[in-house]
């Protein structure tokens, strides 16, 4: 590690970097102390595709996402296309991927471990052209989502209570839609859902593990149809996340596939590609890129579970 430098992109305005007093000169001076040469781009003023291009143009061995996934998806677009290794110092509110790597969260922790990790290839998903790390989801969850960015960094409680009450409204104000799905080896069927999720590989059911996958290597897309969301409906499948049984519910229906199409009456598509709200355009191809990511993490637990089947 003593060789290795890094070009950091950090978000100075993150939860944790902020919480935890995460600045461009203590990330100097913590790798410092490792021997680690590095370069930081903190600067949250300047627009984030320039900041992007910086990190592509860098002769940095590795790249050091410090921030939410976000930062980590575009970072992650930038390391497969310059053949580098992804680090992740996780200073975002959900920290997705490195939770489901056992990438430390403390920031003391994750220095502690940085000697033991090492470079893993984990596998991406693709939605015309656009990379994501965890899912794409349209139908109820992005208008909920946006409603829910609107509040970030706003703790009092009337916000916190006009969110919810958003929530119940959205929810009990949502249409099934139609949506053609094509699976690559399968026929074109029309579902008609209230929303959708693509996740790359699976997520495990299993007490408190809620939105986790065990497994980012197995070649695999989840396709998650969700029926119909009323509110007793969402209550009930957050109990049954948080106990671990949610994948036998009614209205819940999962299909591992390797690539599909889907295909919906509007020309522009409002979904959330790894917490970000974005516009895309219909049909959507979804597919899978295996191992087509290096990531900075520590050694990946002894395999036990036989992959997955998939169409």
């Amino acid at each position: 590690m003593p060789q290795t430098k890094f070009h950091i992109v950090l978000n100075p305005n993150s939860g944790a970097a902020l919480r935890d007093g995460i600045t461009a000169e203590r990330l100097h001076r913590l790798f410092a102390e490792r021997g680690i040469s590095i370069s930081v781009d903190a600067d949250a003023e300047r627009p984030f595709e320039e900041r992007i291009q910086t990190a592509r143009q860098s002769g940095a061995e590795m790249l050091l996402s410090a921030g939410g996934d976000g930062t980590v998806t575009a970072l992650a677009e930038v390391a497969m296309e310059t053949g580098r290794t992804l680090a992740v110092l996780p200073l975002g509110t959900a920290n997705l991927l490195a939770r489901d790597l056992s990438i430390p969260i403390a920031i003391e922790a994750w220095f502690d471990a940085l000697e033991q990790m090492t470079p893993r290839r984990i596998d991406v998903g693709e939605v015309n052209g656009r990379i994501f790390l965890h899912k794409v989801v349209i139908g109820a969850v992005p208008g909920i989502a946006a409603a829910r960015e609107k509040l970030r960094g706003r703790a009092e409680l009337a916000a916190r209570i006009g969110f919810l009450g958003h929530f119940i409204r959205r929810l009990s104000r949502l249409r099934r839609f139609a949506v053609e799905i094509t699976p690559r080896s399968g026929e074109p069927r029309i579902e008609r859902v209230q929303s959708i999720a693509i996740a790359n590989n699976d997520y495990a059911e299993g007490l408190g593990q809620v939105f986790h996958r065990p497994h980012l290597d197995e070649g695999t897309l989840s396709l998650y149809l969700l029926r119909q969301l009323r509110f007793t409906d969402a209550l009930r499948l957050a109990i049954e996340m948080v106990l671990g049984n949610w994948r036998n519910d009614d209205v819940l229906e999962v299909e591992h596939v390797r690539a599909l199409t889907v295909r919906t009456r509007r020309r522009l598509v409002r979904a959330m590609l790894d917490g970000e709200i974005v516009s895309l355009s219909s049909p959507l191809r979804f597919r899978i890129l295996p191992l087509a990511l290096s990531i900075l993490a520590p050694p990946a637990p002894a395999e036990t579970a036989a992959p997955l089947e998939a169409s």
